[in-house]
């Protein structure tokens, strides 16, 4: 019986381990992250953000990375936490 219903749940497991990797590959994207803290830096070095949007904007940004990276570092290591 065991053997059977490792068949069918197998795949099914399989299945749900890429959607989650895919989401939160998505969800966490760093790359995006470290593109929006370079435009950060370039509008304010260009004079279109004043110096506090500036480091506002830098800290939330750098906060999504911490919590990017540690997303993904979860991820290789498969003990993705859920938190509400």
């Amino acid at each position: 019986m065991i053997l059977v219903d490792d068949l069918f749940a197998r795949p099914f497991l399989s299945i749900l381990d890429a959607v989650r990797t895919l989401a939160v590959e998505e969800l966490y994207d760093v790359e995006r992250i470290r593109d929006d803290l370079k435009e950060n830096r370039l509008l304010y070095e260009l004079g279109e953000r004043s110096e506090d949007r500036y480091r506002e904007r830098k800290w939330e940004l750098e906060m999504e990375l911490d919590a990017a990276e540690r997303a993904r570092e979860q991820l290789r290591s498969k003990s993705i936490e859920v938190r509400g």
